[in-house]
């Protein structure tokens, strides 16, 4: 199909675009103080998730209930190197080994093991966010599609990574910093992320590096790629005596959703200062699933408002009955599925949609008129 006939957005997609990134770059920055600001720098960290799982699930058919792996997998890398850098000999001169993290120290490791030392560099850094959660998504993958484990069963098996990983990191205690994670990350290459203009920059950055994750998602989603993606959802036995290579296409979607996943965990450690176990394991794999069926799990957009809307309930829910907030989340993801299965993507489309594309044709046809009495034939 030409782009003509296959266009990037509709003049629809054009407008709900701008208006995420005016909301995003220029309402909440407005409205919301430094710490609020922040904490909605921490629910856009999650929606790179829900952007990948939008792709996996919704438009793949591949149900992970273990993206909070790769979501930690990418915190943890970028927890590293800024742990590194906050453990300079002269940081830790009153350690027992200095120029090693305190966890370590504490738990009488007296050498920095080989694996932390590439950490040192940014760049290596940066790749590894991206590189380590990919490997690993391409290893289960593999073996998972390749011998045609799907379903309920590849959910299954995510979510017992998911729990294996959790009990790895916690028991590693010397080298992962066990329970408490990776605490007490200050800089970045000298930069002080603690402050409030810092934070708010940072914020900016993972706002700016969403919208580009959401149009790289909308690029792989209008491909043929995409297209065959649906159709491996809908009839993977048809694409494959098609003489397409179905294990190929989803080990591809399960590292890129993966990929975007540690994305945003590298944003959250900048952004909340820290990365502990408590965000790899079963429970928040299971809650960034229900922030992309929220918002919608064939809506790119629906997966970022979805998130949002979610988590600022958490907050203010569990402010007030913190322990009833597992019941109800358990409750919302009951209601999305037996009330509206689209999610709220869905129910704009049904309702709101309609009304906006009416709008938009009349616009249209009094710019017509405008032009052709600005201009009338001679």
């Amino acid at each position: 199909m030409n782009a003509l006939s296959n266009p990037f957005f509709t003049r629809q997609g054009w407008l709900y675009l701008a208006i995420l990134a005016v909301l995003l770059l220029v309402v909440f920055p407005l409205a919301l103080d430094p710490f609020r600001l922040n904490l909605v720098g921490k629910y856009l960290t999650y929606a790179f998730v829900a952007l990948g799982l939008v792709l996996c699930w919704g438009h793949g058919g591949i149900l992970s209930l273990g993206q909070g792996v790769f979501f930690g997998l990418g915190g943890y890398c970028m927890a590293m190197f800024l742990k590194l850098e906050s453990s300079s000999p002269e940081n830790t001169a009153i350690q027992s080994t200095p120029g090693i993290p305190d966890f370590m120290d504490w738990n009488q490791v007296t050498a920095l093991p080989w694996w932390w030392e590439p950490f040192h560099s940014l760049p290596f850094t940066i790749v590894a966010v991206i590189a380590v959660p990919a490997i690993f998504a391409f290893i289960i993958g593999f073996a998972m599609f390749t011998r045609r484990v799907g379903g309920v069963y590849f959910a299954i098996i995510t979510q017992a990574v998911a729990a294996i990983l959790t009990i790895l990191i916690i028991g590693q205690q010397g080298y992962t910093g066990g329970v408490n994670g990776i605490t007490d990350l200050r800089t970045l290459l000298g930069w002080d992320i603690r402050t409030n203009d810092a934070k708010t920059i940072l914020y900016f950055v993972c706002a700016g590096l969403l919208i580009a994750c959401l149009l790289l998602s909308q690029a792989v989603h209008i491909s043929k790629f995409g297209r065959l993606l649906i159709a491996i959802r809908d009839k993977e036995d048809r694409v494959r005596f098609s003489g397409y290579d179905v294990a190929a296409f989803k080990i591809f979607v399960f590292c890129f959703a993966a990929a975007l996943a540690a994305i945003g965990g590298a944003m959250f450690t900048l952004q909340v200062g820290f990365m502990s176990p408590s965000f790899v394991g079963i429970v928040p794999s299971i809650e960034m699933v229900i922030f992309a069926a929220v918002g919608g799990r064939l809506s790119l957009f629906g997966a970022i408002y979805g998130t949002l809307l979610v988590n600022y309930a958490k907050t203010s829910f569990s402010e007030t009955f913190p322990e009833l907030w597992l019941f109800a989340m358990g409750g919302l993801f009951i209601a999305v599925v037996m009330a509206f299965p689209d999610g709220i993507a869905g129910l704009y489309n049904r309702y709101i949609a309609p009304h906006v594309a009416r709008l938009l044709g009349s616009i249209r046809k009094r710019d017509a008129e405008g032009q052709s009495l600005a201009h009338p034939a001679e």
